[in-house]
């Protein structure tokens, strides 16, 4: 299995993205993989330009701060579920300007019945109890 979470500080790395085809081909290099996956989701969390919690006021930029440790409770929690091969997950922290990449998630499995619910019901706990977020809005 993959070591499952990363994190990069962006005002230390400069811009990084994860190459998600690279992580999929690692992924698919482990053993076992042929034997129990079937279907590969992911989620690849974007800075949006308008708030959610503000009636779509624009936001400029977005200061984000992931909870590693919680992640990674979270991440083995839902790598018990029926189906699941693997997941990784990657956080960023720092500030980002809309269009900018900070939250990738990647759900391995068996079939899609297993597979759905786990990528949403993993992304709804990082979201809510991992990350923490402020965004900068325009005057």
């Amino acid at each position: 299995m993959s070591d499952g979470i990363a994190a990069f500080n962006k005002t230390t790395y400069g811009v990084h993205t994860m190459d998600i085809s690279k992580r999929i081909a690692e992924m698919k290099k482990q053993p076992g993989f042929n034997e129990n996956v079937g279907m590969i989701l992911i989620h690849n969390g974007t800075v949006r330009a308008w708030s959610r919690m503000d009636n779509k006021r624009e936001v400029t930029a977005l200061e984000v701060t992931p909870d590693l440790e919680k992640i990674e409770a979270i991440r083995q929690e839902f790598l018990k579920r029926e189906g699941i091969y693997d997941i990784v997950a990657e956080a960023l922290t720092g500030r980002f300007q809309p269009g900018e990449d900070l939250l990738y998630l990647i759900v391995a499995g068996d079939i899609r019945e297993n597979i759905k619910p786990v990528l949403s019901e993993l992304l709804d706990r990082v979201k809510a109890e991992a990350i923490t977020k402020k965004e900068i809005m325009a005057d």
